[in-house]
């Protein structure tokens, strides 16, 4: 399987920086209270070091709010999910515990105030995909809701899909119901969102550092690298 970013979103952005990581094999029922520990840990250093700041002008969102205009989406009506997440924080509300991958996820992004995302890869049969919307054929279930809820994706919209199941829409700003973590999910694909000229650095530690939390914690093996302009797919098997 493969993690694939189109040749038209590095048109649009071509200092993107994508860590990915993936691991098999997971046991998500179990409960880890080092994972605990560590989301209240850098949950309580974001709503200390947010706090009473207007969190778009950031120099650490700011880098995401532009790229999301150079995409076609309006960063105002569509956040991104990290400064959707920090924004949360700084008003001194808390991030609810779901399960060990997410709350870890949550975690180091966090921690190094990236934009990561988990995806259960359990049911996909084809490469996950950062591309261009197709309107004809894509269709998007918002998380929490059922077949009833189908979202039509528009034209041109940035997306992460498996075939023509969208995961995620405007890029990191929403997930879809088909893509969630579950407890009974064995498989994950964790993107890390960044740019070669601003935090590239970030991401690869992130990258490392995930990798290590879920290699000890998990007992699993990792597999890890990186999408950019010059390696626009990853694969593992």
């Amino acid at each position: 399987m493969k993690f694939i970013v189109a040749p038209e979103i590095f048109e649009k952005l071509p200092n993107m920086y994508d860590g990915v990581v993936v691991a098999q094999g997971i046991d998500n029922r179990q409960k880890y209270s080092e994972i605990d520990k560590m989301l209240e840990k850098y949950e309580q250093l974001a709503q200390q070091n947010f706090a009473g700041v207007n969190v778009k002008e950031r120099p650490e969102i700011i880098p995401y709010r532009e790229a999301f205009r150079q995409l076609g989406i309006n960063p105002n009506k569509y956040p991104c999910s990290v400064e959707a997440l920090f924004k949360r924080l700084s008003k001194g509300k808390e991030l609810p515990h779901i399960n060990p991958l997410v709350d870890l996820n949550n975690a180091v992004s966090l921690k190094y105030t990236l934009p990561m995302g988990t995806h259960n890869l359990d049911n996909a049969s084809t490469d996950i995909m950062m591309r261009l919307a197709q309107p004809e054929t894509d269709e998007f279930i918002p998380l929490g809701k059922g077949k009833d809820d189908v979202e039509i994706p528009d034209e041109s919209e940035v997306v992460y899909a498996v075939g023509n199941e969208v995961r995620t829409r405007r890029w990191t700003w929403r997930q879809s119901d088909k893509g969630k973590i579950t407890p009974d999910t064995t498989s994950v694909f964790f993107p890390i969102d960044g740019f070669v000229d601003v935090n590239k650095d970030a991401v690869d530690r992130a990258v490392a550092d995930l990798s290590a939390q879920l290699e000890e914690l998990f007992n699993v093996k990792i597999q890890s690298g990186i999408v950019d302009q010059a390696h626009q797919s990853f694969a593992w098997k």
